[in-house]
């Protein structure tokens, strides 16, 4: 999971409001447990479920936005108090935690590796340190990267419809771009795609190094596949075929539903956000197919035990129970969020789902078969201070307040800064 919303802010106001301590126990002798997430992970029921079977135990939710629930957690961790008792770590964030793996319980020691094998090898990995001696976490959902598109206004450009002929279009991302040029030909009342940033982010998540080495030392500035995944981003957005948009912002959601943009790169957690932003009158004319380039992952999630908190022996319990393959199986169902389990997500009937909305799209086998080819990026401890740089450079050159080249320069500049 990753860069999703809070739904209400009034909701997330509570929530912060109530993040100021860890659970414990109460006056009838009930262990409380908290879980600190910034978004909805979808465990609303199974909380209710878990309680009822475990009378013992009361369980509160805390949720706030991605950017406020990771700087909170790190204040938290260093100041040694006020964490909850399970906490999500999104996967762009878990080396910069990995750090400071000693503020964290060790998984292992509560029988952690014995799950290994539940997991893709990749995710395990990036849950653990210490050669995987460390369990930092266990994984939630992940982001396999799909391609969203509108179908009625690739019609009115003269282009393909159907699925499989529009992935035909673009086996790479330089034919992604050739497509945009088409497009923009015949439409050029409509922009064909939100932001070059989530272009830029979904070429570089399809690498294996990206600002960082595996050794952690930062190559920004050697790695040409950064500079090709800038590039490709900002010639969309010189010419002026991109919307300019911030990522799920509430201009995000207005552009969705005038259908001012024609494809959006869309990991399976972002589904129910194209769905909430552009609304029923949309119905029907979204569609998903494969992202050019293959396999990819943007997001998901793993839950970790601060060290803080009165209970680490039923928090691991829990958040056991919430990733089990009959958990992920059930949130796949409801929320759409794609498990982190070969077992769960090639199950039949995963593979067999398809999503109405987007014209009865395949969606499990889609995003399954993304799953099967990704090859995840490693993540620098610095990866979350360097990442936003680049993406900062790029809106500059969408809103035509800098060159390419100018705004490349800068954000070298910047993110060799931030590296440090």
């Amino acid at each position: 999971m990753s860069k999703r919303l809070v739904g209400s802010a009034a909701a997330a106001m509570v929530m912060v409001m109530v993040a100021g301590c860890g659970g414990g126990s109460q006056a009838d002798g009930k262990i409380e447990l908290s879980l600190g997430l910034f978004s909805d992970f979808g465990y609303d029921k199974l909380i209710e479920e878990y309680q009822a079977s475990h009378s013992n135990i009361k369980i509160e939710q805390r949720k706030v936005k991605m950017e406020q629930h990771n700087t909170q957690l790190a204040t938290q961790l260093a100041g040694g108090r006020g964490a909850a008792d399970i906490v999500a770590l999104e996967e762009g964030v878990v080396s910069q935690f990995r750090a400071s793996k000693d503020k964290f319980v060790n998984l292992a020691e509560y029988g952690a590796k014995d799950l290994k094998d539940q997991w893709a090898g990749w995710k395990w990995n990036q849950g653990t340190a210490d050669n995987g001696e460390f369990v930092l976490g266990l994984g939630t959902d992940m982001g396999s990267l799909g391609l969203c598109y509108r179908a009625d206004l690739f019609a009115a450009a003269g282009l393909p419809t159907d699925r499989a002929e529009v992935a035909k279009l673009w086996p790479t991302w330089a034919d992604y771009s050739k497509v945009a040029d088409q497009f923009a030909a015949k439409t050029p009342n409509v922009k064909f795609v939100d932001t070059g940033r989530n272009v830029y982010k979904a070429i570089l998540d399809q690498t294996e190094e990206g600002y960082f080495a595996k050794d952690d030392s930062y190559i920004a500035e050697k790695n040409d596949k950064v500079k090709t995944a800038f590039d490709t981003a900002a010639a969309l957005g010189t010419k002026g075929q991109t919307g300019a948009l911030e990522p799920f912002s509430q201009d995000w959601n207005v552009a969705l539903k005038q259908g001012s943009f024609a494809t959006t790169t869309c990991p399976a957690w972002a589904l129910a956000l194209i769905k909430a932003g552009a609304g029923d009158a949309a119905a029907g004319k979204w569609d998903v197919t494969t992202a050019p380039g293959g396999g990819g992952n943007w997001g998901g999630s793993f839950l970790a035990i601060p060290k803080q908190g009165k209970h680490p022996k039923e928090a691991y319990e829990l958040a056991k129970w919430l990733t089990a393959p009959e958990q992920q199986k059930r949130i796949f169902k409801e929320t759409g969020n794609l498990p982190s389990q070969p077992k769960v997500y090639q199950d039949a009937e995963v593979q067999a789902t398809v999503n109405e909305y987007f014209n009865k799209a395949p969606v499990g086998q889609i995003f399954a078969n993304s799953a099967e080819s990704l090859k995840p990026t490693y993540r620098g401890t610095k990866d979350s201070k360097v990442g936003p740089v680049f993406a900062t450079a790029l809106t500059r050159v969408e809103q035509g307040k800098q060159s390419a080249a100018e705004a490349w320069t800068q954000a070298l500049k910047e993110a060799t800064d931030a590296a440090k």
